[in-house]
């Protein structure tokens, strides 16, 4: 991994982790849009993807790598840091909006701050997958395509990196609870509505990754990377 030093690094770097944290927040609400269900997290979530492509295709896979595992134990920091506020005793003059009395602001914690151990499994291992797998899909793809096609690369990354995401972790969080059918379905909704997240947000990534290449003076093709996840 090169160590020349990028403006822009720690900014995209922060955003990341930003947006990765935020949705794991919001993602306990559930939506309908239109036909689909979906956690809350879907309105933010694909940014992570797409500032993860331009992390791989502007600083290289191994610079990607490094972002996703301070990602990774950024947001083990906030489910640590939650979880212990959540074993704290309330105060006996605490209250939370409607909820005046401190055992009702205390489940109202917990109801949207808490998190099972089964989905945060589920939440940690879908990430480094689908992660993973979106930057070594992009990184590959810009050799082969000798760095044309960029929308190809993003799309078809997040083909291959949202549909592990998604299959992962509905699989692991829901399995015995969702009927196999319901299951299937709310995997491909997630699916979809991510990919097509993507695809219309191509023309932005394309305006992102244009201005950091010429604003860093990096155009980085992964011709003799380690691949391996934790090598760090």
């Amino acid at each position: 991994m090169s160590r020349k030093s990028y403006r822009w690094f720690p900014l995209i770097t922060a955003v990341f982790v930003t947006t990765l944290i935020t949705s794991n927040i919001i993602a306990v609400k559930v939506a309908q849009v239109g036909g689909l269900v979906v956690p809350a997290a879907v309105i933010l979530f694909p940014i992570a993807y797409i500032f993860g492509d331009v992390l791989t295709e502007v600083y290289g896979y191994a610079r990607a790598r490094q972002v996703i595992w301070i990602g990774f134990f950024c947001n083990l920091l906030a489910v640590g840091a939650i979880w212990i506020g959540g074993l704290l005793p309330a105060a006996p003059f605490w209250t939370a909006g409607p909820f005046d009395e401190p055992q009702a602001a205390q489940q109202a914690y917990q109801a949207i701050l808490g998190f099972t151990p089964r989905l945060l499994l589920a939440s940690f291992i879908a990430y480094l997958v689908g992660e993973f797998l979106n930057a070594f899909v992009l990184a590959k793809l810009k050799i082969k395509t000798e760095g044309r096609f960029l929308w190809l690369r993003t799309i078809a990354s997040t083909l291959v990196g949202q549909g592990a995401d998604s299959a992962v972790f509905l699989s692991i969080a829901f399995w015995g609870i969702f009927s196999p059918g319901d299951l299937q379905r709310a995997i491909f909704s997630q699916w979809l509505f991510k990919v097509t997240y993507e695809i219309l947000a191509t023309p932005l990534t394309y305006l992102v990754v244009n201005a950091l290449k010429k604003s860093e003076g990096e155009d980085y093709y992964d011709r003799d990377t380690d691949f391996n996840p934790v090598t760090l």
